[in-house]
């Protein structure tokens, strides 16, 4: 098989927050198709996305998105025109329809034809099936409308590079799987970024994984390979081992555990989430060794 052409490098992307160092030393390439972004509240991941978004530049390193370079004004511009963000937590106006936000986000992106600009919001908004109620106003429409809303404001002008930070929180199971439904379309043929701390959300849905913890990238590569991490290091008993890194009680009533375990233990099946607890485990250890 044919590797995916690389579309993001980014080598050294330093930033700082005060006497805080939001990233470090951060490097990774993107391909085409759905990246997930995992780790911790406070890992960097909003950081990232908006540095890669161009929202903010960062104090050191570089990144090239899509062909451009966006350290010079004219690349950073035609990076802009080429991308879809939705961050964390989107600013509507309540009393704008549907129709009404889309088409302001598509005038921002330079969509100037009137017809052709109308033609494209009605695009997006048939794409994340809010095509019937695109006449509502935000206020009036539930949690996970709005996040389709701002996925298809995201999606006007068809970006080749998509960054979504957080894009699944608040949403109830049933929004979830319709909006993982969503990304997973939108990834096809487009490179695209998602940020999350759900990691069935990554499971079922990228082809790649970075693991970020204290601003630095822990780990970068496939799910199936996060989730060889845990391999032969999860295992049942009857109740809580007190050596293992992590362990639950599960609905079976048999405890969970994840760690070294005792010689001639029941071995489980590792789990993305298993091999992604023991990558932060080992992040711990060494912050604290």
């Amino acid at each position: 098989m044919t590797a995916a052409p690389t579309t993001l490098t980014a080598s050294g992307l330093t930033l700082r927050y005060g006497g805080t160092r939001a990233l470090d030393d951060v490097s990774l390439s993107l391909t085409r198709g759905v990246t997930g972004l995992l780790g911790p509240n406070g890992a960097g991941k909003t950081t990232l996305l908006r540095v890669l978004a161009t929202a903010v530049p960062p104090d050191g390193g570089e990144f090239r998105a899509l062909g451009h370079d966006p350290r010079t004004s004219a690349g950073r511009l035609a990076l802009r025109r080429e991308l879809g963000y939705l961050p964390q937590t989107p600013g509507f106006h309540p009393d704008f329809t549907a129709f009404e936000f889309v088409d302001y986000v598509a005038i921002l992106k330079e969509l100037t034809d009137r017809g052709a600009r109308h033609r494209e919001v009605r695009r997006v908004l048939e794409a994340v099936d809010l095509g019937e109620v695109r006449g509502k106003r935000i206020k009036r429409l539930s949690g996970g409308m709005r996040q389709r809303v701002a996925l298809a404001a995201a999606l006007v002008g068809d970006p080749g590079f998509l960054v979504l930070d957080e894009p699944t929180v608040g949403l109830d199971p049933e929004q979830r799987m319709r909006f993982r439904e969503l990304v997973a379309e939108a990834g096809e043929g487009r490179t695209v970024l998602l940020s999350t701390h759900q990691t069935e959300d990554v499971a079922m849905l990228c082809h790649r994984v970075v693991v970020l913890a204290h601003g630095r990238v822990r780990f970068e590569g496939t799910p199936a390979e996060l989730t060889a991490r845990a391999a032969g290091r999860v295992w049942s008993s009857d109740q809580r081992d007190p050596a293992a890194r992590a362990g639950w009680r599960t609905g079976t009533g048999t405890f969970r555990n994840v760690g070294d375990p005792p010689e001639g233990a029941d071995l489980l099946e590792p789990t993305l989430e298993d091999g992604y607890l023991l990558t932060l485990d080992g992040e711990s250890a060494a912050v604290t060794a």
